[in-house]
Formats: C-alpha cells, sequence, structure tokens
C-alpha cells in the first residue's frame, strides 16, 4: 500500500494528498513531524538512520521524524513515531514548527513544514532496526564539535533545527549551559 502525506500551504493550510515518493520527487511542500527526546541530564538522543532507507540513510538525526497520517494531529503522530522507531513512551511538548528545503541524494527534493516536539525520557531505547541502526545520547557540546567535523554525516533537517530545540529545552527546563573555556 502506498504511503500518502498532507501537502499544505506555508501557513499549514491542509491542500490535499501525495504518494511519498512522488511529493518527494517533485519536491511539494507537504507536513512533516520532528521528534527531540533529552535524558535527564539534559543530553539529546539521536538516532543513525538505518542503512535501508531510501533517503539520508546512515545519517544522523533527531530521535524519530515521519510524516502525519490523513486525520492524524501532528502530536499523535509524533507519539507514534517515537515508540515505532526507538521503542520507548514518553509525553511530547509542541515547541515550534519551520520551514526547511533540501536536495537529497536519490534525486528527491525534502520540502516540509516540519512540527518539532520534545520530551525527557531516561528509558533505554528498543530501536526498530527498520528505521534505526545506531543511537547515543550527546550533550550539546560535543554535538556542535561533531557537526562541525563530520558535517555531511548528519541529515540537512537536523542541522537546520537542533541548535533552537536545544535553547528551547534549556529554557523551558531551566538549564544552564555549560560553558567551557
Amino acid at each position: 500500500m502506498k504511503e500518502l502525506v498532507i501537502l499544505v500551504n506555508e501557513r499549514d493550510v491542509e491542500l490535499g494528498t501525495m504518494e511519498k515518493i512522488e511529493t518527494h520527487l517533485n519536491g511539494k511542500l507537504h507536513r512533516a513531524i520532528s521528534v527531540f527526546i533529552f535524558n535527564t541530564k539534559g543530553e539529546m538522543l539521536l538516532q543513525k538512520r538505518a542503512l535501508e532507507k531510501y533517503h539520508t540513510a546512515g545519517l544522523w538525526s533527531n530521535t524519530a521524524c515521519s510524516h502525519p497520517r490523513i486525520n492524524e494531529k501532528p502530536i499523535d503522530s509524533a507519539e507514534r513515531r517515537i515508540f515505532e522507531e526507538m521503542g520507548i513512551y514518553v509525553k511530547l511538548k509542541f515547541i515550534y514548527k519551520f520551514l526547511y528545503k533540501a536536495i537529497l541524494d536519490n534525486n528527491l527534493i525534502e520540502n516540509e513544514l516540519d512540527h518539532i516536539f520534545i520530551g525527557t525520557s531516561d528509558a533505554k531505547p528498543n530501536i526498530n532496526v527498520n528505521e534505526v541502526c545506531d543511537y547515543k545520547y550527546i550533550c550539546e557540546y560535543e554535538l556542535n564539535l561533531l557537526i562541525e567535523k563530520e558535517h555531511e554525516s548528519f541529515t540537512p533537517w537536523f542541522k537546520q533545527c537542533y541548535k533552537k530545540v536545544f535553547k528551547m529545552f534549556n529554557h523551558h527546563n531551566n538549564i544552564k549551559s555549560e560553558i567551557l573555556i
């Protein structure tokens, strides 16, 4: 069965649906969700996308991401996907949404209005190997260094939003960033 995504305009008004691969081949703007889980130490849980993924395979990214189904609220999609990909249940909070467009491998174009959700959990992931091939927790300082050193090892949407997500998580949880001299 073909998977459909929800086409939207820049104000997130639904315009219809299209098959997921066709949407990415044509670069049509569509709704997406991205989930960022932090542990109680303030470290972000990253996943390495499975090597069999149809795009950005083997790249590091946020904890989970996907597209809401027809008649599915973004929060419900986010909570479903965090369990399907990482095997953990966690209460999520919507923090913001942003537009991004990127040319991917396999002649695909990512053009998404991405709804960003955060949550906190110390649960050990039970990864779905069809979605994820590795995971790790990482602090903001170490992640900044890693992205600077291995820029091409991360998904384009992740690189565009992770700093804002860290900032909003730290603000929401009153965590002071450690300054290393």
